[in-house]
């Protein structure tokens, strides 16, 4: 049962891009079309799930004072083995999302849910947070990435060779440029918020948007304030 609430939060509840709004940076500017989506949420899933399993596996042995450098390591080792596989296997996907792949390893994500998660809770639960959460970035950049590229382009992308055009696009070239990605971001956000209010309502509660599910209040930030103690943070 505890396998399973970890990893429904990562779909609704908490999904990083939508709800905690992590990742926003490979978010905005990779998902410029479907394929793009989904090989950028396929690769950080796989570096969130070995990331996440390792650090759980040894989260009694790695020192306290050392932990967020024991952390990069890990996610970079995992990061490496990703880029060095994409580029073998999906070279061109790799060429289009350049620099983001080997970024993967300073994405919060991977170090937010290492250090929120992995490293207090056990290896069982930490798979099912990292699939959970995996499995929520891919869908909101694929999300994302088919609003943009149906309406900027005119065309839906699944993987290299497999294309559709749209018949009767007219498309808006703002959107597969950097502020397209914002007023998408935005305008999907405020239909989350939408949705939430119309299901809060039906169950005779109010709803407010969440006010702290986002980057400034994550365990990191706040261990690093100088008014808040490692016990307020946790």
């Amino acid at each position: 049962m505890g396998f399973i609430k970890e990893l429904k939060k990562g779909l609704w509840d908490e999904i990083p891009v939508f709800r905690v709004v992590l990742g926003m940076c490979p978010t905005l500017a990779v998902t410029t079309s479907l394929m793009n989506g989904i090989g950028m949420g396929i690769a950080a899933t796989f570096v969130l799930i070995c990331s996440n399993v390792m650090v759980a596996a040894l989260r009694n042995v790695i020192p306290d004072k050392v932990r967020i450098p024991a952390f990069i390591v890990i996610a970079a080792t995992f990061t490496t083995v990703t880029d060095l596989g994409m580029n073998g296997f999906a070279h061109e996907l790799h060429r289009n999302l350049g620099i983001f792949i080997p970024l993967i390893v300073v994405n919060c994500i991977i170090l937010g849910r290492a250090e929120a998660f992995a490293a207090k809770n056990t290896v069982w639960l930490s798979l099912a947070d990292a699939i959970g959460m995996g499995i929520g970035f891919t869908i909101a950049l694929m999300v994302l990435g088919s609003i943009r590229e149906v309406i900027g382009n005119g065309t839906l992308t699944l993987w290299t060779g497999i294309a559709w055009n749209v018949p009767g696009m007219h498309p808006m070239l703002l959107l597969i440029l950097a502020p397209g990605g914002f007023v998408t971001l935005g305008l999907v956000l405020a239909l989350m918020n939408r949705i939430e209010m119309k299901l809060a309502a039906g169950k005779g509660k109010a709803y407010s948007p969440p006010l702290e599910l986002d980057c400034r209040h994550c365990v990191i930030c706040k261990w690093g304030s100088p008014t808040t103690s490692k016990t307020d943070a946790l």
